[in-house]
């Protein structure tokens, strides 16, 4: 069987139990070899103001991946200068996995803008696009992706958007309890938690 593997990009600011959750039902779902987590050094379209050091994240997310021997995580977006674009990572992991099926696993949020992605139809090429719910999020006929794709491409990403749990966590609140001096137990794991603590993340 041809190997599978998945990225699964953001800023990982901090990762948290939901980014967990979806990338094991991903990996279950789909049967994939593997689920490699990518945090961003400098997404183009989001502020860094309030992001954690890159070494940091990195380190969050290996202990988050700890748990699953499934879940993987890569510093490659990390050493690269800033700005990071997913087309540019794409060829890199093919590059490494030249015999593997490479999937693209993003929020149902990113979808509607996938459009607006630097050479997103090269993206569209190389990646099979795995798309997870989000809770309020609606995904729509994907109008610019069907005039840029087609119709076959556009219904084939449709298809795979994903039955996967609907987690309602969200980083900006877990950095504004810190700030607060709030426990965020419930929402990172244990490992994480204690990083962010030892390293006085998000205060």
């Amino acid at each position: 069987m041809r190997e599978r593997v998945a990225m699964f990009g953001g800023t990982f600011n901090p990762i948290h139990r939901g980014h967990v959750t979806v990338a094991r039902a991903v990996v279950e779902r789909l049967d994939l070899s593997r689920l490699v987590l990518m945090p961003s050094a400098g997404p183009p379209h989001k502020s860094s103001e309030e992001l954690a050091p890159a070494e940091d994240r990195l380190a969050m997310c290996r202990l988050a991946a700890a748990e699953d021997s499934h879940l993987a995580v890569s510093d490659l977006e990390l050493r690269r200068p800033p700005p990071s674009y997913t087309v540019d990572t794409l060829a890199e992991l093919h590059r490494e996995h030249p015999a593997a099926e490479l999937l693209l696993v993003i929020g149902a949020d990113m979808l509607r803008d996938f459009h607006l992605w630097r050479r997103f139809d090269e993206i569209a090429r190389r990646a099979r696009l795995i798309t997870l719910p989000r809770p309020g999020v609606t995904i729509g006929p994907l109008a610019e992706l069907r005039r840029a794709l087609g119709d076959a491409a556009a219904e084939q990403i449709l298809r795979d958007v994903q039955d996967t749990p609907l987690v309602d966590i969200s980083s900006t609140e877990i950095r504004r309890r810190l700030a607060a001096g709030r426990p965020v137990d419930d929402l990172v794991s244990e490992a994480v938690a204690r990083y962010i603590v030892e390293h006085g993340l998000y205060r």
